[in-house]
């Protein structure tokens, strides 16, 4: 296990660069990967699974113990990225498939990553699990709805495939994960070592099929404004759920505090976006150019919130700002 514990720290150090490697060899060699297209689903399920396994009451219990600020976070998540998603297509004058795919991916819920990246920062990292737990767990609800509410206007939508597929991969998978934590408990506990690789893992092989089935497109006229909105889609995530949650603060400053901003940019912020790939390569069968938008994002938001949570910390540090300030400003020397 002390192997698995190594490889799965250093596969977290140098994901990244690891996630660029690999995506060049399947846009070279895409046969590598081809044969995957069709697990993408059993794939995000592991991961989701593993979710799971890594839940317990106390979980939900956050949730109902703070409704407010969860309940309120998870709709701003909902509400600021779709709608940020269209309208940078509109901006961008982006549509098709490819305006479906940004879409997409802003439906999404809240990505894992976010978690690691609020720890990092000193944000609230039990609101930013609860946060990312309850709009997970409204994924195959949301993202049927808002699709068809934002995108049917480029294609008609597949409700219903997507809600299954969504339903399918999110709720079955977590719940299966959670009745075995609530089995086998502490024996769970030996396996959890191993969660990070694996979900990291099947995250790359989701990531070698988009490339893999899109290599012909992905660095074509159609899909040159990708990657600039998709990095913009995310930066104004960030951005918004700042000013969001300083907004709040000043509604209930009990509750909206330093540290639940930062859990709530990240939140905002950051997209499953490998759920949304396979929802994509899923409903959108016959166009796998829909999940180019998730990948990118895939790629995007996990240097970005890096660099945003090693920027925060040396922004406290470097001012004085405790984890638990109110408003993030310095303390006052006191006489």
């Amino acid at each position: 296990m002390q192997k698995v514990q190594r490889f799965s720290d250093w596969l977290t150090k140098w994901f990244i660069l690891v996630v660029l490697a690999w995506a060049a060899i399947n846009f070279f060699v895409p046969q590598i990967s081809i044969w995957a297209r069709s697990y993408t689903n059993y794939f995000l399920s592991i991961i989701l699974f593993g979710m799971g396994l890594t839940l317990s009451l106390d979980d939900f219990k956050r949730i109902v113990k703070m409704p407010l600020m969860v309940i309120v976070g998870t709709i701003a998540h909902y509400l600021i990225m779709p709608l940020l998603a269209v309208l940078l297509c509109r901006i961008f004058r982006l549509d098709g498939m490819i305006a479906v795919g940004v879409i997409l991916v802003g439906c999404c819920p809240s990505g894992t990553s976010s978690n690691v990246m609020s720890y990092l920062s000193r944000g609230d990292v039990a609101l930013d699990v609860s946060i990312g737990l309850l709009s997970t767990l409204c994924a195959p609800f949301m993202i049927p709805m808002l699709m068809n509410l934002l995108a049917s206007q480029y294609v008609a939508i597949p409700t219903k495939q997507l809600f299954l597929t969504a339903l399918e991969v999110v709720l079955i998978p977590i719940a299966l994960g959670l009745a075995v934590h609530a089995i086998f408990k502490e024996k769970v506990q030996k396996v959890t070592a191993a969660l990070p690789a694996v979900s990291q893992i099947a995250i790359l092989v989701i990531i070698g099929v988009v490339v893999s089935v899109n290599h012909a497109k992905l660095f074509t006229a159609a899909t040159a404004l990708v990657l600039p909105v998709v990095m913009l889609h995310n930066l104004c995530g960030y951005g918004l759920g700042f000013l969001f949650s300083r907004l709040m603060y000043r509604i209930y400053p009990k509750g909206f505090r330093y540290a639940q901003q930062k859990a709530i940019t990240f939140e905002v912020g950051m997209q499953d976006s490998g759920l949304g790939a396979t929802l994509a390569l899923q409903a959108f069968a016959a166009d796998p150019i829909v999940a180019i938008p998730s990948t990118f994002f895939s790629v995007w938001h996990n240097i970005s919130g890096s660099v945003l949570s090693a920027w925060w910390r040396r922004h406290d540090d470097r001012l004085g700002i405790a984890a638990d300030s109110a408003q993030g400003r310095p303390e006052p020397v006191r006489a």
